[in-house]
């Protein structure tokens, strides 16, 4: 958890340029190309090559891991040793998995776009920090005094730099232990010590984790871990991988109180609220359409990458999306047509893609299937949650694999359909994912 000493903010909650992402996004790419970075367009979804320690590209960093393990031949092989990109990323499953926090928080995504600047043993850590706080201070304009920063509390060189560079005093640098600030790729993979910039949202939200917004990470990759040991591994040479949060930047830029406020999702936003029941309280309402949206989203780009996705795993996360997807549209009470419910959505960029047709039927096809599934077991499950509502209790893991082995309900599922019924939940399920 964040803490960080409280100051009064006279600009708070105010829009600062109501800068559109687009522009934002372009003003990234260019001021970071003025510093000599190749400007690489986004990656597939699907992680390159045989990579079968992610399941899905999960940060801008991604495409470039044979760089930083000095496994694609250097610079002269690739033709820069500095790059920048708009990466889009999927966090739904492995190490950096947000999914169950979407639509709970205003900052949480199935899928994002993280942009980004990297160095492939070329600058290290005093430049990087210096294009950063010039970027967010000079080509943003962002207050200095709403910014702060985090280190890792061995890292006494980026603490010197911070003060060095941006002349932050003491009470704006929180050092913080590994937990908090090492950053790595996955279980396996490229790692090192990280820096974060933090947006100050104001004194009036009192909880800290809500309070400050993570903007930007910058992290130091040094080191290689192999999965299951502590051991680091010295890498080729030292590097430089940074992501920052398109739409939580936007967020700030255009005022709004969330990222789902912003210009990235208000067309999704929209298209979903055409076909809400307005019955739904706005609570719950505002919850399950930021769900709804943010699980759509992701659909349409992994399907339209054109490369094969349904692996194992790969397509029991894709398939756990669109449940989700389809349980939190009819929480919403959205009443489909002869394709689904889902499918009556006009999600925004669907139709441009070449995949589009392959899309809709496996969409379509998979909404039937989980609700010819719920409806086989629709007996099963009240009289499970009966049984764990009489007792006073939360539904027992003997129960939730029983749905799960007979009628094929997901323990994940088992665990929306309990949360609805306001069951506490067994960690269990969380643990069978």
């Amino acid at each position: 958890m964040l803490r960080l000493r409280r100051c009064a903010l006279p600009n708070a909650g105010r829009s600062l340029h109501s800068l559109p992402s687009a522009e934002l996004r372009s003003r990234f790419l260019q001021f970071f190309e003025s510093q000599d970075h190749r400007v690489v367009p986004s990656a597939s979804l699907v992680p390159p090559g045989n990579d079968s320690s992610l399941l899905f590209v999960n940060a801008g960093m991604v495409p470039f891991k044979q760089a930083f393990l000095g496994l694609d031949g250097g610079a002269e092989a690739r033709g820069y040793s500095r790059a920048t990109s708009a990466q889009r990323c999927v966090r739904a499953g492995g190490k950096h998995n947000d999914l169950d926090q979407v639509g709970l928080t205003r900052r949480h995504h199935t899928m994002f776009e993280m942009l980004g600047n990297f160095s492939f043993g070329d600058y290290f850590k005093e430049q990087a920090i210096a294009m950063c706080w010039r970027f967010l201070t000079q080509e943003l304009g962002l207050p200095v005094d709403r910014l702060h920063v985090t280190v890792l509390n061995s890292d006494h060189e980026a603490q010197r730099l911070w003060k060095q560079i941006a002349g932050l005093p003491d009470h704006k640098i929180l050092e913080l232990d590994e937990e908090e600030n090492f950053w790595a790729m996955g279980d396996s993979g490229p790692c090192g010590p990280c820096s974060e910039v933090f947006w100050d949202l104001g004194e009036h939200i009192a909880d800290p984790d809500e309070r400050y917004l993570e903007l930007w990470n910058l992290v130091f990759m040094q080191f290689f871990r192999n999965e299951g040991e502590s051991e680091l591994h010295a890498l080729p040479s030292c590097s430089v991988d940074t992501g920052m949060g398109l739409e939580r930047v936007a967020s700030v830029l255009q005022g709004v109180p969330s990222n789902y406020h912003t210009d990235v999702f208000v067309p999704l936003l929209q298209e979903v609220a055409a076909v809400l029941d307005a019955r739904r309280s706005s609570t719950s309402r505002q919850s399950f359409t930021s769900a709804l949206q943010e699980e759509l989203d992701p659909t349409k780009d992994v399907f339209g990458t054109g490369k094969e996705i349904q692996t194992l795993r790969r397509g029991y996360v894709l398939r756990r999306i669109i449940r989700r997807a389809i349980r939190h549209a009819q929480q919403l009470g959205v009443q489909g047509g002869s394709d689904g419910i889902l499918a009556s959505i006009a999600v925004p960029g669907w139709t441009e893609h070449a995949g589009y047709k392959q899309m809709r039927a496996i969409v379509s096809n998979e909404e039937k299937a989980f609700e010819e599934m719920l409806r086989n077991g629709r007996g099963a499950i009240e009289k499970a949650f009966s049984k764990a509502q009489l007792a006073q209790t939360m539904l027992s893991g003997d129960d939730a694999f029983r749905l799960y082995d007979t009628y094929g309900i997901p323990l994940d599922i088992t665990q929306v359909l309990a949360e609805e019924k306001g069951l506490t939940n067994n960690p269990l399920l969380q643990q069978g994912q």
